[in-house]
């Protein structure tokens, strides 16, 4: 079993770059769909308190909540809890979890801060961009 663990959609491009990226690491993740395999409250709140504030949890501009005004101060975190566990497409993709810490990977070039891994060959996105890691690691 891996130490790394990517909370993954097959629909979002920025996972599927993410996941990728790992790969191209030669790091094989632990890869959790959660939309199919929805997560409990108690992993949510592991997840949080690894990345803090609980707004890094929750994709504030999606079409999934464009109707709940996201931005408003009055939703306090657990309201916000409930509402990804509610509608798990609202949880902020790519979460990525390694040895070096734990972040939401938007965009999917904020996980080189966490691969413990050293510094990569040039990596090509699904639109053709570049990645260059520049070898900076949160050690």
């Amino acid at each position: 079993m891996s130490d790394i663990a990517i909370y993954y959609s097959l629909f979002c491009m920025i996972s599927r770059n993410a996941l990728a990226l790992i790969r191209h690491a030669r790091i094989e993740p632990s890869v959790i769909d959660y939309l199919r395999n929805r997560l409990s409250r108690v992993k949510l709140l592991e997840l949080l308190q690894a990345m803090r504030p609980v707004r890094a949890l929750v994709r504030v501009r999606s079409p999934y909540g464009a109707d709940l005004s996201l931005y408003d101060p009055a939703w306090t975190d657990d309201a916000l809890l409930d509402l990804v566990l509610e509608r798990p497409a609202l949880l902020n993709r790519p979460i990525v979890v390694t040895p070096l810490g734990t972040k939401a990977c938007r965009p999917s070039e904020i996980l080189l801060e966490l691969l413990p891994a050293p510094r990569l060959p040039p990596f090509f996105k699904e639109d053709g961009s570049v990645v260059v890691d520049q070898g900076t690691r949160r050690w």
